[in-house]
């Protein structure tokens, strides 16, 4: 992708406009889980004639990818690499997107272009994030402006010990039970990054995958 054309203002088109495939928000926050991004993209890439993705990436998940993903910045590295991905958006975009009334709005246009927000994985810091309603970036502003006719997947990944932290249960209780757009998927029990064992790490990515798959009637 030429580095000018992911500078290309961002409208989402209006819901009457044909299309032909799923519109997919996919999600990064900080979390070592992020490193499973490139494999969850190769899969997703099976169903591109049907699936058009656009990323959001937090300053924190960025820590998690490849020289090569990063470079010279994600909007341009990731789509040339993945080109399911239409655009790969941080922080900054959201300020270089918008200068003047009537330049777009990014986290509303990406509201309004998206089937379904997929944010995998969810760190503990933007669940608590997202429950009280934070928005101090990017996908904080997506979630907060969300159409909830529309779902959210989330899948948590974190330290057990972060995982079994009571503020956590308050938390992830709203998500489950109060919540009815948001689904969980539940993380898992294995050997984390830390070197511990236990419950914390995201789901396994090939399962989160067909999840989406099944989600979108792909």
């Amino acid at each position: 992708m030429d580095p000018q054309a992911a500078r290309t203002p961002f409208f989402a088109p209006p819901p009457s406009a044909p299309r032909t495939k799923k519109h997919l928000l996919l999600a990064c926050t900080g979390s070592i889980a992020t490193v499973k991004l490139p494999d969850i993209l190769v899969a997703l890439s099976a169903y591109s004639a049907q699936l058009s993705i656009h990323l959001v990436l937090t300053p924190s998940s960025l820590h998690f990818l490849p020289y090569v993903l990063t470079h010279p910045f994600p909007g341009v590295a990731i789509p040339t690499i993945y080109p399911i991905v239409s655009r790969a958006w941080i922080n900054d975009d959201e300020w270089v997107q918008w200068t003047k009334m009537g330049d777009p709005v990014l986290h509303i246009e990406l509201r309004k272009w998206a089937d379904m927000l997929v944010i995998a994985p969810m760190s503990a810091d933007f669940l608590s994030k997202m429950v009280c309603g934070f928005v101090d970036g990017l996908l904080g502003g997506v979630v907060r402006a969300w159409d909830i006719e529309k779902s959210i997947v989330v899948a948590p990944a974190m330290n057990t010990f972060m995982w079994q932290h009571p503020l956590t249960k308050v938390h992830m209780d709203v998500l489950r039970y109060k919540w009815e757009w948001v689904q969980v998927l539940e993380p898992v029990e294995k050997k984390l990054a830390c070197g511990d064992v236990g419950v914390g790490a995201m789901i396994e990515w090939r399962d989160m995958v067909e999840y989406v798959v099944k989600k979108l009637e792909l």
